[in-house]
């Protein structure tokens, strides 16, 4: 009779060691988002989930201390019924006995389960793991305290613990769905595009103010119409005596609406009073503040500007959203031959490199190929180029940076328009 009830009281032990191997595997891998979600919805059970894993050390210190105790007192019996019936020797077969059922049955399985169902198992154990928890808490409070003062003993801190953003923990988990196949990489392009928008300043996604389409306003009316049909473009900064004194921005749509209304007669046609007043922004405010700016504006477009007031360029809510969802293409754009290319201008060539044009920001080049070049001293390939080559240099030329081969293909004064880009096992600079 006393067999049985010691092999029952074993077995009833390594059930609640399972239990407690399972709760705590649970409640560590669970999805918080998915605990939260559930806990919004009035799940009782997602509450207390939620209220454990927001005291992890004290749900941690509860659980190793119920585990530990009857793995012991399970190893204990064990021990004891050997002994009686093998003797000294006992001791060893117990061991071994309990060692086995206690890492396969007690260990292993229960944990494995727990991972492949961390949302269910932690609903599920919540409610009964909750009161355990609450009892051993100043038990586990003590221990905890001990542990601290002997930490501190050899120089560790308990305060001193590391961080991680909310953004990094996203972008972490973006990069490892992406890489497991369960998230497209456009989609995570994207997302991790959003998260970057408060990183990335305005005056790397402008448009540069050599490539601006303005008016001179002095310029007879009728010529003033046929450069805005004539452009894409539909809002264009007038300027007077010097393309750097804007004194206002021109809607087409303004425009077409008072040619209309002059019935073809444009010598009256005063294009001043149809512009709206120049928005200018410092080319160091982020593209979160700006997107910000332009939703309590109303406004799609606004003048660059650096800090000593001189025009850098111009920013459209287009240029912001294209660096979240790539190169945005219409019926007044070139269809590049890949459309769905986040660079458009990377050309792939038959020898491995790539063609790609100087304007090129590096950002999306490493969101488009994987790449590591760094975005840190220069925001475009060709400003990457010159600040490590410490000069402009001449077409033909070849750098080895990054590990990297750069070919300068063409150049336009000061400008390097057109590089070829090789990857190198190579950190070496040389030209």
């Amino acid at each position: 009779m006393d067999l049985f009830l010691t092999l029952a009281a074993i077995a009833v032990l390594l059930l609640l060691s399972a239990f407690f191997s399972g709760s705590e595997t649970a409640l560590t891998a669970a999805r918080r988002s998915r605990i939260h979600q559930l806990e919004m919805a009035g799940d009782k059970r997602a509450n207390l989930a939620a209220r454990l894993i927001a005291r992890r050390e004290r749900l941690i210190g509860a659980v190793l201390l119920g585990n530990n105790a009857v793995n012991i007192l399970a190893s204990a019996l064990a021990a004891g019924l050997m002994i009686r019936y093998v003797g000294q020797a006992g001791i060893a077969y117990a061991t071994v006995a309990m060692t086995i059922l206690v890492v396969i049955f007690a260990e292993v399985m229960p944990k494995t389960y727990a991972i492949r169902e961390a949302d269910r198992v932690a609903l599920s154990v919540a409610p009964i793991l909750r009161p355990i928890v609450a009892g051993l808490a100043p038990v586990t409070q003590a221990i905890q305290g001990l542990v601290l003062w002997v930490l501190r003993l050899f120089g560790v801190s308990g305060d001193s613990a590391w961080t991680q953003s909310v953004a990094d923990e996203i972008r972490g988990m973006l990069d490892y769905h992406a890489r497991e196949g369960s998230m497209r990489k456009h989609y995570r392009d994207m997302l991790r595009s959003v998260l970057d928008l408060a990183d990335v300043e305005v005056g790397e996604v402008m448009v540069h103010r050599r490539d601006m389409v303005t008016l001179n306003i002095d310029l007879p009316a009728q010529d003033i119409v046929e450069q805005v049909l004539e452009s894409r473009h539909t809002r264009f900064p007038l300027w007077q005596g010097t393309p750097d004194n804007i004194l206002g921005i021109l809607h087409a749509k303004s425009l077409l609406r008072e040619v209309n209304s002059q019935n073809v007669d444009l010598t009256g046609l005063n294009v001043m009073l149809l512009a709206a007043e120049p928005w200018f922004v410092p080319d160091t405010t982020s593209l979160a503040n700006q997107l910000s700016a332009f939703r309590n504006r109303r406004a799609h477009f606004a003048l660059v500007v650096d800090e000593y007031g001189a025009l850098m360029g111009m920013v459209t809510l287009e240029d912001i959203l294209e660096e979240i969802v790539g190169d945005i293409s219409d019926e007044q754009d070139e269809i590049a031959d890949e459309p769905d290319q986040l660079v458009p201008q990377l050309r792939p060539e038959v020898d491995g490199s790539f063609m790609v044009d100087g304007a090129t920001t590096i950002r999306n080049l490493n969101r488009a190929m994987e790449w590591r070049l760094p975005d840190v001293d220069a925001a475009t390939v060709a400003g990457l180029v010159i600040h490590e080559a410490k000069r402009i240099p001449e077409a033909g030329q070849v750098f080895l940076f990054h590990e990297f081969r750069f070919e300068i293909v063409g150049r336009d004064g000061n400008r390097i328009t057109q590089l070829k880009l090789s990857p190198q096992p190579t950190k070496r600079a040389s030209d």
